[in-house]
């Protein structure tokens, strides 16, 4: 795929969607089986380059957070580094590839219909989901898990229940990543256009006649400089759709003209088209906290395969053999501390008063610890929901710029108890006897957790009791799993049906809309989402043929 398009070019479209990522492929290769689509993507194509969706060098891509990269660095106001894709496929090109359904309660509370979602995810799964190759570390782990009492054993499902299991891949057995891009094989290629390199500055909105704002088109940047138009055909049906996951979805709404005012006002956007005070509201994400375990023994390369599901609402994750070589985390903390820079001269932020002294610190004794990390395991807890929210608000009015987000990690007592109980059963797995090959028969547990608190793993400020307080470690040493979510929330931005409450031709399709996150790892439901509502439309669409007919 080049810059433009795979698919003839249409004067307008029934459907523009902003952003081809995890939730955006797949809307789009729903709707093209019925109705002309165009799909604005800022980032490039995950098949420019193989090597970087192959499981052995997973962590070289995220961490590539150059300018042109699939990986955009931001940290967020709370000191802890994060990641946002700009690929065609989204998150689904970086993640650790683990692939797992939402459980029936999220599906009940979402009020979706049990059968669509049972297909969607057939159809999802059909593309990108395979059965992973339990080898010895990740079998010790789950060995360990049921030692430490998280049973029962539900073996290799793709469902979320309480206990330890094996969980979908989007990697297959030649450790090759399939992609939400994958899903566009589905697409009608005689309706869909594609365009790479297409940053969407603003939402365009017509008042003309109406009692409330309709969206007709998008105005975009193609990789040259150069502004584009593109606009919905005349037809009642049709609307903008935009999918450009949790942190681009709310800055885009509010750099069109729909948010808070008092705050658009702040940055000089007019018109304000609508003042809508929860955009950018209820953001949160799940915080992880890791404990890394130096082998005696070879271990594989292995990313998220079992978990434990606990009924304490942790969920706790393992990965192994994941090559952290200098140059590359040389070059992530540098990206770490040039984006820090950037912010200081727009503005200071609670990021940039946090000390980056622990990065310093770190280079200067690095050897040691890079010695052992290619035999090494890392297991994690990632806290369920979370309780604790935050928000977002524009830096500036500049799209390819990072909004300014805090998510509040640990504000909520309630997230924290859960942490420190999912560290405590990460302990019971490592002096398991199912993991005692994987660890030094004389490596102790305040020694793992201070092997973590000499690692900038955030740049927020160490405490001397953290080895011996669970409560200050997870504090400490909080990290992003990357599932961060909220901002144009179900009920407060958005309706049951995902369209922009106030605003008609408009709807937010992503996991911006959650309230939480789904499943033990998102990215299986958020695919699921896309096809979902494409078809959930498409039906609209056939069941009012006279309304299809007016004049927008």
């Amino acid at each position: 795929m080049k810059d433009a398009t795979f698919a003839p070019t249409f004067a307008r479209y029934d459907y523009i969607i902003i952003g081809g990522g995890t939730s955006g492929c797949a809307v789009a290769a729903t709707l093209s089986q019925n109705a002309t689509v165009l799909v604005l993507e800022r980032g490039g194509s995950p098949y420019d380059n193989p090597m970087a969706t192959d499981i052995q060098n997973f962590a070289t891509t995220l961490s590539n957070t150059s300018p042109k990269s699939w990986s955009q660095l931001f940290v967020s106001e709370d000191g802890v580094y994060n990641t946002r894709a700009r690929v065609l496929g989204g998150g689904s090109v970086l993640n650790a590839g683990f692939y797992t359904r939402a459980g029936d309660d999220y599906v009940k509370e979402a009020e979706w219909k049990n059968d669509e979602v049972e297909a969607a995810y057939e159809w999802v799964e059909k593309k990108v989901a395979f059965e992973p190759p339990m080898m010895g570390w990740q079998t010790a782990l789950k060995n360990g898990l049921l030692e430490a009492g998280e049973f029962p054993y539900n073996g290799f499902t793709y469902n979320h229940t309480y206990g330890t299991k094996i969980g979908g891949t989007i990697f297959d057995q030649a450790g090759q990543r399939h992609t939400a891009a994958n899903l566009l094989e589905y697409a009608n290629p005689d309706m869909a256009a594609v365009y790479l390199h297409a940053t969407v500055h603003k939402i365009l909105f017509t008042t003309k006649g109406r009692p409330r704002p309709k969206a007709y088109g998008v105005i975009f940047q193609d990789s040259n400089g150069v502004l584009h138009k593109a606009e919905l055909a005349k037809n009642a049906m049709n609307e903008v759709i935009l999918s450009a996951g949790a942190i681009g979805s709310p800055q885009l709404l509010m750099l069109s003209g729909v948010g808070p005012m008092a705050h658009l006002a702040v940055h000089g956007i007019k018109p304000v088209v609508l003042d809508h005070p929860m955009v950018g509201q209820g953001m949160a994400d799940n915080p992880m906290n890791a404990i890394f375990i130096p082998s005696p023994t070879p271990v594989e390369v292995s990313l998220i395969q079992a978990v434990g599901i606990t009924k304490f609402d942790s969920y706790i994750e393992g990965a192994s053999g994941v090559i952290f070589s200098y140059s590359w985390t040389r070059n992530y903390f540098d990206g770490v501390l040039n984006y820090l820079n950037e912010m200081q001269t727009s503005r200071t932020t609670t990021s940039t008063t946090l000390s980056t002294q622990s990065i310093t610190d770190f280079f200067k004794s690095i050897n040691p610890l890079f010695n052992a990390t290619t035999q090494a395991g890392v297991i994690l807890q990632k806290v369920s929901g979370p309780v604790s929210r935050g928000h977002l608000e524009l830096r500036n009015t500049n799209p390819y710029d990072n909004p300014s987000v805090r998510f509040n990690y640990y504000q909520e007592p309630e997230d924290l108890k859960k942490c420190v109980e999912g560290i405590t059963t990460i302990i019971k797995v490592i002096n398991s006897k199912a993991f005692s090959k994987f660890k030094y028969p004389d490596a102790t547990i305040p020694g793992l957790l201070d092997l973590i608190l000499n690692v900038p793993t955030n740049l927020r400020p160490r405490h001397v009791t953290s080895v011996f307080n669970l409560q200050q470690f997870c504090i400490d040493t909080v990290m992003t799993i990357w599932h961060y979510h909220g901002g144009c929330q179900v009920g407060r931005v958005v309706d049951k049906n995902y369209k922009v409450l106030g605003i008609d031709s408009l709807r937010v399709i992503d996991g911006s809309t959650f309230l939480k996150s789904p499943g033990t790892n998102p990215q299986a439901t958020v695919m699921m989402l896309g096809r979902y509502m494409g078809q959930k439309i498409l039906r609209e669409r056939d069941t009012f043929p006279k309304k299809r007919e007016e004049e927008a």
